[in-house]
């Protein structure tokens, strides 16, 4: 069995920034387990620009952003080993793993988790009808283009309009395809503005908010669709039904964080968010167990994904100083105009930032963040939207001893 100080679960985004701020902080001795051929992640597949505007102040592509983290860590001789799947970790942070060489055991000091998340599947959300060929995630689609070279169909219905799906409505029309239109059951869409604009506006693709599919057709290949208006409990509406011939449905209904490993460990998860509780060191409930990224919460910006990551880096290297769990006095608890925190402690001891997301789209508000029936912090908005996450600094001199945290969005 090989010891290493941490070891890395992942390398993607959240992975590789970890890794470089773990070293330079002075944490050396860490391994990258990435269980694809080549590092990177998800963004080894998003071809389109957009990412790195916060941290780089340019416009970069996915793998162009990878490449600046990836061509630090060959720098600076980080070891990482690709092709290799992780099988166990456990609470006291032993990782069995399997590569073409047979199985490897490592003991750590701290294990970082950031495996990312995976999409919702057509089984996930029980749409009826057969099952023929030519329904795909959205993410899968994307790979097949932009990795494999291999266009998924030609005439294509999108239901949902989560940001990769608004992509790949762009990505689809460029390449010949015809998207008919793009269906969302929420009354407001799941994809950033800038996306709606981009992907679906410039190119004369339709938004049909509070729909749904309620029919799939076909026996060997995808025929068509039955497409219905929702009434406000997401219950179809009877005359308002309506076929689409296609040869392709691109499902973008959700992201869920990939946690089968954390609950291996004990780590306990968050209903809401579906990852993991956190502290303000990104410390799960298993001490010396650490998160960041799309594991621990969906983020909507790759720049976001990696500065939790860096703050989850900071954590570890306290931790490994220390070898004890934070004292987490006070809880984060958010009322109905908000869907989760992150984290959902802190000690109260230092800074941290609080990362959120509205409930529902709301205009001319400010986001609340009180304690002892004290707003401690405000932030205003013009409007929020539960596409874009919410980021607010919190100073630790602002808190009290005693007192859990209420965040709110008034109006």
């Amino acid at each position: 069995m090989q010891h290493k100080q941490v070891i890395i679960i992942g390398g993607g985004p959240a992975g590789l920034a970890a890794a470089l701020e773990l070293y330079h902080n002075g944490v050396t001795d860490i391994l990258i387990l990435e269980r694809e051929k080549h590092l990177g992640g998800i963004l080894r597949q998003c071809i389109h620009d957009g990412f790195g505007l916060l941290r780089f102040k340019e416009s970069l592509s996915g793998p162009e952003y990878a490449q600046r983290f990836i061509d630090e860590i060959d720098r600076l001789h980080i070891p990482y080993l690709t092709d290799v799947t992780v099988l166990d970790i456990t609470a006291d942070k032993k990782v069995l793993a399997v590569s073409k060489q047979g199985l490897l055991e490592f003991q750590a000091e701290a294990l970082a988790l950031t495996m990312g998340c995976r999409e919702r599947t057509r089984g996930a959300i029980s749409i009826p009808g057969t099952r023929p060929a030519g329904i795909y995630t959205a993410g899968v689609a994307q790979s097949y283009i932009n990795l494999a070279n291999t266009m998924p169909g030609k005439n294509v219905v999108i239901l949902g309009s989560g940001d990769i799906g608004l992509i790949m409505a762009r990505r689809l029309t460029l390449e010949g395809a015809q998207v008919k239109a793009v269906f969302e059951l929420q009354p407001y869409p799941s994809g950033l503005p800038r996306n709606i604009a981009q992907c679906l506006n410039d190119y004369d693709i339709p938004l049909f908010l509070n729909h749904t599919i309620i029919d799939i057709k076909g026996r060997s290949r995808l025929e068509g669709v039955t497409v219905a208006a929702v009434d406000e409990k997401f219950a179809p509406l009877p005359g308002t039904e309506k076929d689409y011939p296609c040869d392709t449905l691109i499902l973008s209904v959700g992201l869920i964080p990939e946690n089968e490993l954390s609950l291996q460990a004990g780590v306990e998860l968050d209903q809401r968010t579906k990852g993991a509780l956190v502290d303000d060191s990104y410390q799960t409930s298993s001490p010396g167990i650490f998160v960041a990224g799309n594991v621990l919460q969906v983020h909507d910006l790759v720049d976001f994904v990696s500065a939790e990551a860096e703050k989850m880096a900071l954590g570890i290297a306290a931790y490994l100083h220390s070898h004890s769990p934070q004292s987490t006095q006070l809880a984060i608890r958010g009322d109905a105009s908000i869907t989760h925190t992150v984290p959902q402690r802190v000690s109260g001891e230092k800074d941290f930032t609080l990362s959120l997301r509205p409930s529902r789209p709301a205009q001319n508000c400010a986001v609340q963040i009180c304690q002892n029936e004290r707003v401690i912090a405000t932030q205003t908005f013009r409007k929020v939207l539960p596409a874009e996450m919410i980021q607010i600094p919190v100073a630790a001199d602002l808190l009290a001893e005693a007192g859990d945290l209420e965040v709110r969005i008034a109006c």
